[in-house]
């Protein structure tokens, strides 16, 4: 699993090799979200280690912080049904990973921001489901 592609390459990709479809959405899903408790309770601590460290990170670091803070302003604004969306929609540049950035830079607690991005890497697993078996009913 990459950040950038997540289960949005990983569930078709499991399904082009043959896998089981239960066993590549198993798979998909927890691949998914095993970062995402590490990266709520512990990005925060990361990049102020990098920062100390690290100094060359510091602009990086910034830049995604900054990244996060504009995608969470809607998290902010509408909640836990936000994140949810945020982490369901398969668009670029969100995701159960950028959505544990954001539920860590918005301090939201584990708790709430855990089953709302479990949720929506389960809404976008259906969405990739769909299309995959889509774009396969429509090539063969």
């Amino acid at each position: 699993m990459l950040p950038v592609v997540e289960l949005r390459a990983g569930l078709p990709y499991g399904i082009a090799l043959g896998l089981d479809y239960p066993l590549a959405l198993t798979a998909a899903v927890i691949g998914n979200m095993i970062p995402v408790p590490f990266i709520i309770i512990f990005i925060q601590r990361v990049f102020i280690w990098l920062r100390r460290h690290w100094p060359k990170m510091d602009s990086f670091i910034t830049k995604l912080e900054a990244k996060a803070h504009l995608k969470g302003e809607k998290v902010q604004k509408y909640g836990p049904i936000a994140l949810l969306l945020f982490v369901g929609i398969p668009l670029p540049g969100t995701g159960a990973w950028t959505g544990s950035l954001i539920a860590a830079l918005l301090e939201l607690k584990p708790k709430s921001a855990i089953p709302c991005i479990f949720l929506g890497v389960l809404l976008a697993a259906g969405i990739m489901t769909a299309l995959t078996f889509g774009v396969i009913h429509v090539v063969n």
